[in-house]
């Protein structure tokens, strides 16, 4: 299974938000949508990745306060990347590796979408159901032993 896979049920709306914007304004977007993660563009290519974590320990270093803060101090500027064409088990090896939760994926330079360890797991989850719902067809489908000639 490749990150593709992922992509084609999960959709294409993506949330981004520029490096000058306050953090504040970032933080109330990933709350009005929902969403632990913002994509940090600047004229179009990706310069970092902004989750609720960093908004968390900005807030922390700052005695409670997000002030003026903007998306750029507290954004993490070398966030992991992913191509459509990842294989899944690569990319729950990195994700883990980083303790990383979201992870854009990229086609050279343009933004193709974001997955997170939630889309990776529920993957594995709905993959393993799969395989396991074939495999008990196929056992159901098992010759009966008794009514087999014996061979010999």
């Amino acid at each position: 299974m490749k990150v593709l896979d992922i992509l084609r049920v999960k959709g294409s709306t993506l949330y981004t938000v520029q490096p000058d914007e306050p953090l504040s304004v970032a933080a109330q977007i990933m709350t009005e949508k929902d969403i632990g993660s913002l994509v940090v563009m600047e004229r179009g290519v990706l310069v970092g990745m902004l989750t609720f974590r960093e908004v968390l320990a900005c807030i922390v270093k700052n005695s409670g306060d997000m002030g003026a803060t903007l998306v750029r101090k507290a954004m993490d500027p070398q966030p992991l990347t992913c191509t459509s064409e990842t294989e899944m088990d690569d990319v729950r090896r990195m994700m883990l590796e980083r303790h990383a939760r979201y992870m854009p994926v990229m086609d050279q330079k343009t933004l193709m979408g974001v997955i997170s360890f939630y889309d990776v797991a529920k993957a594995v989850v709905d993959s393993q159901n799969f395989e396991n719902k074939m495999l008990k067809a196929y056992i159901r489908d098992w010759p009966d032993q008794e009514n087999q000639p014996i061979l010999g």
